[in-house]
């Protein structure tokens, strides 16, 4: 990891999707990285909804969790994550990401997102992600500013769009997603009733769409809420971050080692740099510091 100011080093810029593809695509954004080629960064993400991420400059490498860093392929993609991803950004990387929904990843993917949670996998060799193979050299072919090659992802995903098909759940999963970003939602039950639907019913739609149970992305959702002010502002203490259903700092506490795979302390003391620019970056052109808090 860099010891050596990193100020103008880091760079993170942020895209919306055109309206079409809003109830599909959080945002693009694009990763820069201006140091030496032997040089790297490192930082830790948080929990979120799947991403497709292709890079064109510079080695990357990840791990889910306390797992080893390893070396990753041109183009990858993430499903749903319930556990920090440690990551390495060497020097010269140029990295396009783009934030799946999960009826994004649905009506993209056509595969449960369950199969996918907490998994990374390269999109050359996964055959449900044969749609966006093509994607990475659409955008880098010929010199473009960021502006436009964030205009070819838009293209390529309408064309991906105009070729799929509606899932039948649309309209349910839709509602279950504006209910999961309701800060005042609290239980399995209030979901449920939300709905309109049997807590055995949720499920099923839950682990299909969302790739997890309903119980984990309620607590997902606390604690991004809580962890979501804090990395808008660092000097913030724990307990002025604190999401109001949490109980006291330990319910947190647990909860974060969870999610995180560390401390709150040790995550406080650690270096943001790729973190800190996302999230203010995200905050300001999407209106949300985490990918996890976007409204559908």
């Amino acid at each position: 990891m860099l010891n050596k100011p990193l100020d103008g080093a880091v760079a993170v810029r942020f895209f919306m999707p055109s309206p079409t593809l809003a109830p599909y695509i959080s945002t693009y954004y694009l990763t820069e990285i201006s140091l030496l080629p032997d040089e790297a960064v490192e930082d830790w993400l948080h929990p979120e909804w799947a991403n497709l991420r292709f890079s064109s400059g510079g080695e990357w490498s990840s791990a889910l969790g306390e797992a080893p860093l390893e070396l990753l392929p041109d183009a990858i993609m993430t499903g749903p994550t319930s556990q920090a991803t440690h990551f390495r950004l060497g020097g010269g990387a140029r990295n396009w990401g783009i934030g799946l929904l999960p009826l994004g990843w649905l009506r993209l993917l056509g595969v449960p997102a369950c199969d996918f949670v907490d998994r990374t996998v390269d999109v050359a060799a996964e055959p449900c992600c044969a749609p966006f193979t093509g994607l990475p050299a659409a955008v880098f072919t010929g010199a473009a500013s960021a502006a436009e090659e964030a205009a070819r992802i838009d293209a390529y995903l309408l064309g991906l769009l105009a070729r799929s098909v509606p899932h039948e759940d649309e309209p349910r999963i839709r509602a279950a997603h504006t209910a999961l970003i309701d800060q005042d939602m609290a239980s399995v039950a209030d979901l449920a009733q939300r709905l309109g639907i049997s807590a055995r019913s949720l499920e099923r739609l839950s682990l299909k769409a969302f790739g997890f149970s309903p119980k984990l992305l309620l607590r997902r959702q606390r604690f991004l809420r809580s962890l979501a002010q804090f990395m808008l502002d660092p000097s913030l203490t724990w307990i002025k971050t604190l999401d109001f259903h949490y109980v006291d700092q330990a319910h947190f506490v647990r909860d974060f080692r969870r999610f995180m795979a560390m401390s709150p302390r040790r995550y406080a003391a650690l270096d943001h740099p790729v973190l800190r620019a996302a999230a203010q970056g995200r905050s300001a052109a999407a209106g949300a510091a985490v990918q996890a808090l976007h409204r559908p």
